[in-house]
């Protein structure tokens, strides 16, 4: 959330202002919705993976499971 124009798409995608999205953090499809929309911008998602220091595919595959989806191995 430190680089303003990701926020601001996050913001409009997810439809939550920033008090509505930290009140909202615990929840399934809040989680689900912040990491399927870095799933759909790579730039976004790599960025986030490299803050948190874990390989972006983590994060892909972790909102792949919350959106319901089981995982489907190559």
């Amino acid at each position: 959330m430190s680089d303003e124009p990701r926020a601001e798409r996050l913001l409009g995608m997810t439809g939550l202002d920033p008090d509505g999205l930290r009140a909202s953090l615990g929840e399934r499809a809040t989680l689900a919705a912040i990491l399927s929309f870095l799933a759909a911008h790579e730039n976004d998602l790599v960025a986030c993976a490299e803050a948190l220091d874990i390989p972006p595919e983590t994060l892909a595959a972790a909102a792949h499971r919350l959106e319901g989806h089981e995982r489907i191995d190559p």
